[in-house]
């Protein structure tokens, strides 16, 4: 099994690395290959709303979101998405990277297991949670719980190591992950994915 890490941190080693790192540990304990994509750091611009996607399956816009991620999302069996917290809210371009890898990808993302992870000096964490699991919920993908919403609290470099609880909650979240992408798969093997309708799209002015 796989579980794909994007890291929306500009710090190489920062506080959203070391709360990925405390999940990592759980994941590679129960035998799942684990990938961590840093991409805070990249000049990844949001969705121009030009459509191309539709006609060729892809992001017109050629960069990590084309290149490297929509194969690794569509291969793994868990997304995991962490973030610093900017202004109450997701940083900018973990956002703008999410919009198109979501929105450009037509593949089957259902029972896909999904878990943000929020980290901030003090406040902010439980909207950036809820802004994130977004992505999951749209997509039909289930979102792994844990003892607490899924935050770990530090400003300098490292102070994250020292949230005792938001660590133990990063552990209790990868279990729970781990649980469940394997209870899924047992569930694929048995009964199959859940039947879906031909979708309604109503708009709301006719």
């Amino acid at each position: 099994m796989k579980v794909l890490m994007i890291n929306g941190s500009a710090r190489v080693g920062g506080n959203t690395a070391i709360a990925l790192a405390e999940m990592e540990k759980v994941f590679v304990k129960h035998g799942i290959e684990v990938e961590t994509v840093q991409i805070g750091q990249l000049p990844i611009r949001g969705c121009i709303e030009c459509g191309s996607c539709f006609k060729t399956g892809k992001c017109a816009i050629d960069d990590i979101v084309n290149n490297e991620l929509a194969a690794k999302f569509e291969a793994c069996d868990g997304l995991v998405v962490g973030s610093p917290v900017f202004y109450a809210a997701a940083n900018g371009t973990l956002v703008s990277l999410l919009d198109r890898l979501f929105y450009s990808t037509h593949f089957n993302k259902t029972m896909k297991v999904g878990a943000s992870v929020a980290v901030a000096r003090r406040g902010g964490c439980s909207a950036t949670f809820d802004q994130l699991n977004k992505y999951f919920t749209i997509a039909g993908m289930p979102v792994a719980p844990s003892q607490y919403w899924n935050s770990v609290h530090g400003r300098r470099v490292g102070e994250a190591a020292e949230d005792g609880e938001g660590l133990q909650t990063m552990r209790t979240l990868a279990e729970n992950m781990t649980f469940l992408m394997k209870s899924i798969a047992l569930g694929k093997d048995a009964f199959g994915l859940p039947e879906k309708e031909p979708q309604i799209r109503t708009n709301f002015i006719r």
